[in-house]
């Protein structure tokens, strides 16, 4: 079975309210891949979001940022997925990471939701075996302050620590398309 990656999700909030928060790191980082291969988002009803596909190290990948809010993430993912036949394990879900700091990024395959609603519907309607992409912005250090602390902005020196994991992930994205996953976590996980 082929780990290369069809279709990359970044997970976020639509509205322009929730254009700067932390929720919607997975956003910014899809932003960021579509300037590079100049593609351009276009809403899609039919997937529930916006998408676009691109070339990426010569190999055609759909970029998908869902339109419905993060708890049901899911939907959309699944009506791209399902659509075009591309199976749980050649997606790479891109999401903000309460458990890791920011400026850091990671990659990993599988595991639990953690308490993050995208992940968690996501999983629920499809599985857990996809990839994700984790970037860190940090804990408020109370998990009941959580929601307030992923519906706000970064600080400044944050939101250049996540602009620096982002560039650091967008780095290694022809390693994970092509499918080289312990290459790509190698570069990104020593940097």
């Amino acid at each position: 079975m082929s780990q290369s990656i069809k279709l990359i999700v970044g997970l976020g909030n639509p509205g322009n309210e929730y254009v700067d928060t932390r929720h919607n790191a997975g956003f910014w980082f899809l932003d960021e891949l579509a300037r590079m291969c100049h593609g351009t988002f276009k809403n899609d009803k039919k997937f529930f979001g916006d998408a676009v596909k691109v070339q990426i190290n010569g190999k055609d990948v759909w970029l998908l940022k869902p339109n419905t809010f993060m708890n049901l993430s899911g939907q959309a993912l699944q009506a791209l997925a399902q659509f075009y036949k591309i199976n749980l394990e050649n997606i790479l879900v891109v999401h903000d990471e309460l458990d890791l700091d920011p400026g850091v990024a990671r990659l990993k395959k599988g595991g639990g939701h953690g308490g993050h609603n995208g992940l968690r519907d996501i999983s629920t309607r499809s599985g857990k075996d996809f990839w994700r992409l984790r970037l860190g912005i940090g804990h408020p250090g109370d998990r009941n302050k959580v929601t307030g602390y992923v519906l706000n902005k970064p600080s400044k020196d944050d939101k250049i620590s996540i602009e620096r994991a982002i560039d650091n992930a967008t780095r290694v994205i022809d390693d994970i398309v092509a499918g080289e996953m312990q290459k790509a976590m190698n570069t990104l996980h020593s940097s």
